[in-house]
């Protein structure tokens, strides 16, 4: 895979969906096992990260560091369950390798930790890093003259740290348009809506304002997604952003918009309920 123009795959939007939905069931087994896990993040997220990398994003998993891949680096880490199942799905690694997911002398961990597993881009958890190292790559890449591009998934909560802020103005500045931001826009932080936090509405107005060129979308349609995601930048000279409007929890439905599955291992009764509406 040497062609700079290559996709690995280029599925349709309903093959995306069930591959979304294959995932959240593999997500849910994964965190039953261990006893908990970030689900709710995980569940609003992997329609966007199913889409990208079955659909948008040049990669190769036999040889995860190609010189002219496109990154992915998942900002919210604590979602990193959600990467990991894509990834493994994707071809990077073994199945038996998410049987490992957070027990003692696992390789798998509740953050991605890059080295831990082929494909991870970066080392992330603490949140407002991600768009930061997404910055340097880009620019980096820019200077190289390399048409590849760095994809920063991050989430609304996130944007409470300045230093989110000083990336966003900076990525502007350097005229980073190799460089496109997914926000999970689901306004839940922790334990609590966002808005009863710390809003950040509206926040498609606001990275326009920071000279950001932005598309806002439903973060759970893959037909919308594909298309809003395949043709990047959205204008020349500006980063991009994607603002995914999502709800914590999509897909099971005693879990979505409800805060207690920010992190939570289902008992059996509601794995066994999960299960059934998962495999419907």
């Amino acid at each position: 895979m040497n062609d700079p123009d290559h996709v690995s795959q280029k599925l349709n939007y309903n093959k995306l969906a069930a591959i979304s939905k294959e995932c959240r069931l593999q997500i849910l087994e994964i965190i039953y096992k261990a006893k908990g896990g970030h689900i709710g993040g995980c569940f609003s997220i992997i329609d966007s990260l199913v889409t990208l990398y079955f659909s948008i994003i040049k990669h190769n998993p036999s040889d995860p560091d190609w010189s002219m891949r496109d990154r992915v680096i998942l900002s919210k880490g604590h979602c990193c369950l959600a990467l990991y199942t894509v990834l493994c799905r994707s071809g990077y690694f073994d199945s038996k390798l998410l049987d490992t997911y957070s027990l003692d002398g696992g390789k798998l961990g509740g953050h991605p930790k890059r080295g831990d597993a082929p494909g991870i881009e970066a080392t992330t958890g603490s949140l407002g890093h991600g768009l930061a190292i997404g910055n340097g790559i880009a620019l980096g890449e820019k200077i190289k003259n390399k048409k590849t591009r760095v994809f920063v998934i991050m989430s609304d909560g996130e944007l409470n740290e300045g230093s989110v802020w000083e990336s966003i103005m900076f990525a502007a500045q350097n005229k980073l348009d190799n460089l496109v931001v997914i926000v999970d826009n689901n306004n839940q932080i922790s334990l609590d809506k966002l808005d009863n936090i710390l809003s950040i509405e509206p926040i498609d107005k606001r990275f326009k304002y920071f000279n950001w060129a932005v598309k806002r979308v439903d973060g759970h349609n893959h037909e919308t997604l594909q298309k809003e995601m395949t043709v990047f930048p959205f204008e020349e000279n500006k980063p991009s952003v994607i603002i995914a409007d999502t709800i914590k929890g999509k897909g099971v439905s005693f879990m979505e918009g409800v805060t207690k599955w920010h992190y939570r291992g289902p008992n059996d009764e509601e794995y066994t309920k999960a299960k059934k509406e998962l495999t419907l």
